[in-house]
């Protein structure tokens, strides 16, 4: 996992971009701009996310800098939250497809009207234009001819002059408003030095339009030349209608690419029913905007309703659906005590809560940054499209000068009139420039990466951006905590044993299920009862799992509890302190020995203990050894099987715990785990992921506590399991909504299904150009007497995101 960059960081809408050469440029400038530390430019959610130093540079001017390129940028509203900008964006998506939908069927009809409006105009002599220049309007009229003389005999009967002015109409019609982004676009990256799609389109569409236009207006100046006066206007309008349609197919497939996210943003309902208080001094229970509703407010929600808010409840029980944040179709038992997450349903019970997080830091809106942030993200393979797009544009125009001047200096050669070879040249230049077009690279990354994390979010696997994405499929080691991980992490206490005990008392744990337990007290001076009470007070201080084992026990067996003089932490050995003036040391062997205590007397226990899979935890009062307290803690449900699968997959797994060896290697041998870590303190599991990095694995680790986030961080990638603490799965790449294993082994293989659908995507859109601009220049010509017409040029360009896009889509249904 790479280090965080330092500085504050901005989510910069833009808009304007419309290719790989868009992405690249903006992203460029921004990076060699004074003062950022890092920027990233998304072609799909048009945006750019920039890491600065806000000592150095301000957020206008960032903005600044994105409209010198000549796109625009605004800083989005201070107040706004991920509900009000994924509400935003696909209102945009919605205005922009609707708008792309108008003009191409516009401008397709009047590409009808154009074609057939062209046919008198090519069969009134044997023209080059109908000829040779384009294939495509040389099949057309050749198909089509009979049957228009037949039904529009009237339309043969109009002087070629009027129906060449009638064509620049519509033509400039189509081009000012259908196609007027095209060359607003492509002027304002030429003011700014640089190309792009948009360049393309116009200089093609433009040089024939331009060619039209001299024919119409002063047909004299190719006659004197021995030129046919040609027109080209069909081809112009067609190709823009063609580039438009692909464009709005393109829309609409990129607004299904977020439609996870959009379920996701659209859980939040948009009332809470809050009790507040009433002016007589009671209660009354009122309809509230879910933005009106306040921290501490009890919120009553009834059978079948949606959560609005998190929460705690208050009173009632219920099962409540929360399948759309973790997967989990099951639905989840809730009672007094338990938290609920806004978003979620109610199914069965009616219950009172009280309102915790809300807005901005509710845990479904976090979700919804955090897959906006995801999906914003870049993912390392991308800089393979970025450095070819960087050049692409100027090539392409290179290709087509030379395609120009190869085929006019070859057909001259072989005897081909002037005008002849003139127009021969024109139509490949035109085919090159129309066909060769970035914005099939610039999707082929991001809209894996888009889809990818909305299916995760549906599986419950929270991918925190492509890096982490491309990163997952390449791991080749699964590190595993013990404790919240393998294990349920609510371990129960199952045997005290006392120190010089002359006979057993056997009684069962009302609170050990998975794990046979039984409570040993060995009658002493010490008993078993006083032995627990003094360790469960020493405990109310600490976080720790065993320690709220050690706690929650003393409490069912109504032990008064008092309140330690003293509390010291050993990390990864246990805790030291004082209870009622009597000094305690509760740990592991190496704590006892620290202090000066052998352990040797309980040793046995201790080892049999052990192998069962309980945790013997050493008790020291006074500075000689009182006794030991056994904690168990079963194994997950599902563990063996998920354990299983990741093997399945090729992967070594490690379980890598601070616990006891003999409880560690017991629980890994239930869970199918060969490679085992024991006794480590949090530095020592670093470590350990470091000497794994060291000997060439790509290491994955997994856990749950305070104490894996160093080594969640030294991964490559760190994943935290569900119920983890916030610093946890703060230091993760991926975070699992459920606790189970089997997520782990989803966000692998989704990585490897997704890294194998960019691959595909990234191969598609560069053989698509390798392929696509040698045909276009005419290099089958000689051979095969094959020429590409521009008209099928644009249709092949329009149609190359779509395909792109298409693939990517298919993992919405992925089946990891």
């Amino acid at each position: 996992m790479s280090d965080t960059i330092a500085g504050e960081k901005v989510v910069i809408p833009v808009t304007g971009m419309t290719c790989a050469a868009c992405q690249g440029r903006v992203q460029r400038t921004l990076q060699k701009t004074p003062g950022v530390v890092d920027a990233t430019v998304n072609l799909m959610m048009g945006n750019a996310t920039v890491q600065y130093d806000p000592s150095a540079v301000s957020p206008e001017a960032l903005v600044a800098t994105i409209a010198k390129t000549g796109y625009g940028a605004e800083l989005p509203r201070p107040d706004a939250n991920a509900f009000d900008e994924q509400a935003a964006r696909d209102a945009a998506q919605e205005a922009e497809f609707r708008e792309l939908r108008a003009k191409a069927l516009v401008s397709g009809a009047v590409g009808v009207v154009a074609m057939v409006a062209s046919m008198p105009l090519m069969a009134a002599g044997d023209h080059a234009h109908g000829v040779v220049a384009d294939p495509f309007m040389r099949w057309a009229m050749q198909a089509l001819t009979p049957a228009l003389r037949g039904a529009l005999p009237w339309l043969y009967a109009v002087p070629a002059s009027v129906l060449s002015w009638t064509l620049l109409v519509l033509t400039l019609g189509v081009m000012a408003w259908a196609g007027r982004h095209f060359y607003t676009r492509a002027w304002a990256a030429f003011r700014h030095h640089a190309a792009d799609m948009n360049t393309l389109v116009a200089v093609g569409t433009g040089a024939a339009f331009l060619y039209s236009v001299v024919a119409t207006v002063a047909p004299g100046v190719f006659t004197r030349a021995g030129l046919a006066p040609d027109v080209y206007y069909e081809a112009v309008v067609i190709i823009i209608a063609l580039i438009l349609t692909g464009n709005a197919f393109e829309a609409r497939a990129k607004r299904r690419t977020s439609q996870a996210l959009r379920a996701l943003a659209s859980l939040q309902p948009p009332t809470a029913r809050v009790a507040r208080p009433t002016p007589e001094g009671g209660t009354a229970e009122v309809d509230l905007p879910v933005e009106a509703v306040r921290a501490g407010d009890v919120v009553l929600v009834r059978p079948g309703e949606r959560v609005p808010v998190d929460g705690e409840v208050l009173e009632g029980t219920s099962a409540v659906d929360e399948s759309m944040l973790t997967g989990e179709s099951r639905p989840v038992e809730k009672a007094v005590g338990d938290r609920v997450i806004g978003g979620t349903i109610n199914r069965t019970g009616a219950f009172r809560y009280r309102a915790t997080t809300l807005g901005a830091d509710s845990v479904l809106a976090q979700v919804v940054k955090l897959m906006r942030d995801a999906q914003g993200s870049r993912a390392p393979i991308q800089a393979l499209a970025d450095r070819i797009s960087a050049v692409f544009v100027p090539v392409v125009l290179v290709i087509a000068i030379a395609a120009f001047t190869t085929w006019f200096v070859a057909a001259h050669a072989t005897g081909t009139p002037p005008g002849a070879a003139a127009v021969r040249a024109f139509a490949a230049a035109v085919a090159v420039l129309i066909i060769a077009c970035p914005c099939a690279m610039g999707l082929a990354v991001p809209t894996a990466v888009m889809v990818a994390t909305g299916r995760g979010a549906e599986l419950g696997v929270l991918i925190k951006g492509g890096e982490a994405l491309q990163r997952a499929g390449d791991v080749t080691t699964v590190v595993l905590d013990k404790t919240g991980t393998v294990t349920e992490g609510r371990p129960t206490v199952t045997d005290v044993v006392v120190v010089g005990a002359s006979s057993v008392e056997r009684r069962a744990s009302s609170s050990a299920e998975a794990i046979p337990s039984t409570l040993d007290a060995r009658r002493s001076p010490l008993a078993a009862d006083d032995l627990l009470r003094l360790v469960a007070s020493l405990e109310t201080m600490s976080e720790h799992p065993l320690a709220d084992a050690v706690v929650r026990a003393a409490r069912e067996r109504g032990l008064p509890l008092a309140v330690p003089e003293a509390f010291a932490s050993d990390t990864g050995r246990g805790v030291t302190g004082a209870v009622e003036g009597r000094g305690l040391a509760v740990g592991n062997g190496a704590l006892m020995r620290a202090w000066g205590v052998d352990p040797a007397p309980l040793a046995a226990d201790a080892e049999r203990l052990a192998g069962e899979a309980r945790t013997p935890v050493y008790v020291a009062v006074d500075g000689a050894l009182a006794g030991l307290v056994a904690v168990a803690d079963p194994i997950k449900a599902g563990a063996p099987e998920a354990v299983a699968r990741l093997r399945a997959m090729g992967l070594d797994v490690v379980m890598l715990t601070g616990d006891d060896r003999r409880t560690a290697e017991a629980v890994a041998r239930a869970a199918g785990i060969d490679r085992v870590v024991a006794e480590v303190l949090p530095d020592g599991k670093v470590a350990e992921v470091r000497r794994l990095q060291e000997g060439g694995r790509v290491v994955a680790m997994v856990g749950d506590g305070v104490n894996d986030a160093p080594a969640l961080a030294q991964a490559d990638v760190g994943i935290a399991v569900g119920g983890g603490t916030d610093v946890a799965v703060e230091a993760a790449d991926v975070a699992l909504m459920r606790g189970e294993l089997a997520g782990v082994a989803r966000a692998i293989g989704l990585s490897r299904r997704t890294m194998r659908t960019m691959k595909q995507n990234l191969f598609w859109a560069f053989v698509y150009n390798v392929v696509g601009i040698p045909v276009a220049a005419g290099v089958l010509y000689p051979a095969f007497g094959l020429l590409l017409s521009p008209i099928l040029a644009s249709a092949a360009m329009a149609f190359s995101s779509v395909s792109v896009v298409s693939n990517s889509l298919r993992l919405r249904r992925a089946r990891v």
